[in-house]
């Protein structure tokens, strides 16, 4: 009667926990791993970034790379107009797309 009682226990157990995992499982590969690749590609598109890039910021504003440091980027709007911006703004590089599809 005991075996019958700690074999039962135990199935209950693995039925409790394993929707949990099983949760689990489909979460990481619908939502944080294809976050990660997300997250990785952009950090290599903003190391990639030289002068003379096309990029467009995440407000929306289209500019050239003119100058570039660690952590800022200066962008020519216009003949005259010349703004800085974290790196971290940038959302994507025009070049980058346009030499990819070619």
């Amino acid at each position: 009667m005991f075996q019958y009682a700690a074999a039962n226990q135990s199935s209950s157990i693995l039925g409790l926990v394993g929707p949990f995992v099983l949760m689990f499982v489909v979460f990481y590969f619908l939502l944080i791993r294809p976050q990660q690749k997300k997250t990785k590609t952009r950090n290599a598109m903003l190391r990639a970034l030289k002068k003379g890039d096309k990029v467009v910021t995440i407000g929306g504003l289209h500019g050239t790379i003119m100058e570039i440091s660690d952590d800022t980027v200066v962008l020519r709007v216009n003949d005259v107009t010349k703004l800085t911006f974290d790196r971290g703004s940038i959302s994507h590089s025009i070049t980058t797309e346009a030499d990819s599809k070619e």
